[in-house]
């Protein structure tokens, strides 16, 4: 039997999902996780959680993402701060066919770095529905120099093609990797997976 290799790592992070109602957050969640698709995807009523991990190989360091994936419905906004609250990372998503999206991404986004309790939280920002490229409203160059201006991670992605997807958690994860070879991520950033989570419904845009 061979003996486990002692330079590997495992790590737990928490990643919220942020975004206004439709942009089809629940859908890059499902894309990833379950690497499925469904157009006919309910609202999520409050939060659903669910897991995945990625290897790095270069650090042969493993992320395992305990995501929450708010409902972005306007009623479920004074909820959000207990599901933000002690994140790693952030994915706030808009819709590239939806200009007001944008704004209301960038609303979340001042929203997390006011009240989010980690000053070092890792936010990227994601224009999903990539195969709707025809019915674009959101310039894609704006939006990299608001990346830039608010040091972002950016990307745009479609849930429904799947193009793209993986390169978001890919790239939270290197940033979260790197992070770990810095220093060790302290006990009390770490996440009780048997803690009762409060969530209502598995399902969203």
């Amino acid at each position: 039997m061979s003996k486990p290799d002692s330079n590997k790592k495992f790590s737990q992070f928490k990643l919220v999902l942020l975004g206004e109602s439709a942009v089809g957050k629940s859908s890059i969640v499902h894309r990833f996780v379950k690497n499925s698709f469904d157009d006919l995807r309910e609202s999520t009523i409050g939060a659903a959680f669910l897991t995945q991990s990625i290897t790095i190989p270069e650090s042969q360091t493993t992320i395992k993402f305990e995501i929450w994936d708010t409902a972005g419905q306007e009623r479920y906004k004074s909820l959000a701060p207990m599901y933000y609250r002690n994140s790693h990372a952030a994915i706030v998503v808009y819709d590239i066919t939806k200009s007001s999206s944008l704004q209301r991404a960038k609303d979340w986004i001042e929203e997390l770095r006011k009240n989010s309790s980690n000053d070092g939280i890792i936010i990227a920002l994601v224009g999903n529905k990539l195969d709707m490229q025809e019915e674009r409203e959101v310039d894609k160059a704006d939006v990299k120099e608001y990346a830039n201006e608010q040091n972002l991670l950016s990307f745009e992605c479609s849930a429904k093609s799947g193009e793209g997807v993986h390169d978001i958690f890919e790239a939270i994860a290197r940033k979260l990797s790197d992070r770990i070879a810095v220093q060790d991520v302290p006990e009390t950033r770490r996440i009780d997976l048997n803690r009762n989570a409060a969530v209502t419904n598995n399902s969203c845009c």
